[in-house]
């Protein structure tokens, strides 16, 4: 399939071919759906801990005796019913990793790459469009207006640290290169901006 290239200032430039296996799949919903939670709960710590009565220090000695002082019965100060006592429920450490499948990883990207270009939200432009001399905040800006962006992730085929430098305090805007691409960056941005040479290494990668 073709898709059209522009320059800086919005006008067409002419297009480029990438493969239908790639950008041209009918979007599957579940699998996107699957891979994008399993790609959340890896990324959480599961460092949360608790203490049950067994794990609090103390609390031994019956504080009083069974019967006789007019109060409740009680075996231990650190009952989960007194304060400072254990947890009744503890939480622990735990892994919230799932696993996913190489095949239905690159099948979700797909997947998504196709989406994008079948919502309009794929944009290729020329590698000068997103080019800079230097690290210019303003001049990145400025051209992301003229390109209508306001919420966009810029991809690129190796680290840019200009770019990156000049897009860190624009908010909603996010440089990546291709090797770090995932499933969540590629679907919370409105539109995904890429050049040709970064259309063929995707195509090259998930094919």
């Amino acid at each position: 399939m073709e898709l059209e290239v522009i320059d800086s200032s919005g006008a067409a430039k002419g297009q480029v071919s990438v493969p239908d296996a790639v950008f041209g799949v009918r979007f599957n919903e579940a699998l996107v759906h699957q891979v994008v939670v399993a790609y959340l709960a890896g990324g959480r710590a599961g460092t949360k801990a608790q203490k049950t009565r067994a794990e609090v220090r103390g609390g031994g000695r019956k504080p009083w005796r069974q019967k006789g002082t007019g109060r409740a019965r009680h075996g231990s100060i650190r009952s989960p019913l007194w304060r400072g006592g254990g947890k009744v429920f503890a939480a622990k450490p735990r892994d919230y990793s799932q696993k996913v499948n190489k095949k239905m990883y690159r099948g979700a990207l797909r997947s998504i790459f196709s989406g994008l270009v079948e919502q309009g939200r794929l944009l290729v432009v020329e590698p000068e469009a997103i080019t800079l001399e230097a690290p210019k905040t303003r001049e990145l800006a400025a051209r992301l207006r003229a390109l209508g962006l306001g919420d966009a992730l810029l991809v690129t085929e190796a680290f840019d640290e200009k770019l990156y430098l000049a897009a860190r305090n624009i908010p909603r805007i996010d440089v990546r290169e291709v090797a770090d691409l995932d499933p969540v960056a590629l679907i919370v941005h409105e539109r995904v901006v890429v050049t040709p040479g970064v259309a063929a290494r995707i195509g090259e990668w998930l094919a």
